[in-house]
């Protein structure tokens, strides 16, 4: 037994076929301009981290240097006590000594 189908069918088939296709070609397009848009603000995101990257460098080197800094002024604190108590027992021996020559 053949189906039976009504006058017109075939051309109301290939219209909606076409309203489809180009319903998925709209669809398309805009899954694509919306994957762009996303490729974008990656592409932003990666250049604000590179620059947080740059600035995360220069407070190191930063860090760095007032490290060395500290390290040198400590070092010349340390160095002006020693020579001050070196002087100082310097100079007691040296009062000790012109005092036991002087007592006897």
């Amino acid at each position: 037994m053949g189906t039976m189908t009504e006058t017109g069918t075939e051309r109301r088939v290939d219209e909606l076929s076409k309203r489809v296709d180009f319903g998925f070609e709209q669809l398309s397009k805009r899954v694509d301009f919306g994957y762009d848009q996303i490729d974008r603000r990656f592409e932003q995101v990666d250049i604000r981290f590179e620059e947080v990257s740059h600035r995360f460098d220069r407070v190191e080197s930063d860090l760095r240097e007032l490290r060395s800094d500290v390290k040198n002024g400590f070092e010349s604190v340390q160095r002006t006590i020693i020579w001050f108590f070196g002087s100082m027992i310097i100079s007691i021996i040296a009062g000790v000594v012109v005092l036991l020559l002087s007592q006897s």
